[in-house]
């Protein structure tokens, strides 16, 4: 199952998107490694899952991912409430993130997103 959007979205600790940019690629967070894939969000789903899953953490980048470039691994699978989520199987190539932005949190601890995403 496939969907429209060219950029999805993933949010990271700082010191993740810092030791992917020296491997080449990225291979998730422990959740991800934990789930067997990348977890990423699409425009629509980015501020619940900065809300629900990155609520008082410090210190993250939100990276924005040509979707094109991550091939057959990419699946949409249902996830909350039943929404398609963008799950990758395979590492994500570093060359596939187009833009990024560091993130910082609200007075509740809420992850702000950028004005100017795709």
């Amino acid at each position: 199952m496939s969907r429209t959007e060219t950029v999805i979205y993933k949010i990271a600790p700082h010191a993740l998107w810092a030791e992917a940019l020296a491997a080449g690629c990225m291979t998730g967070s422990e959740h991800d490694r934990r789930d067997g894939f990348i977890h990423f969000s699409t425009r629509s789903q980015l501020a619940e899952t900065a809300r629900r899953h990155f609520s008082g953490q410090a210190d993250l980048v939100l990276l924005a991912v040509r979707v094109e470039t991550l091939g057959a691994a990419l699946r949409w699978e249902p996830s909350r409430g039943g929404d398609l989520f963008p799950h990758l199987y395979a590492p994500m190539p570093t060359m596939a993130v187009c833009r990024t932005w560091m993130l910082p949190l609200d007075g509740s601890g809420v992850p702000v997103l950028p004005e100017d995403l795709a």
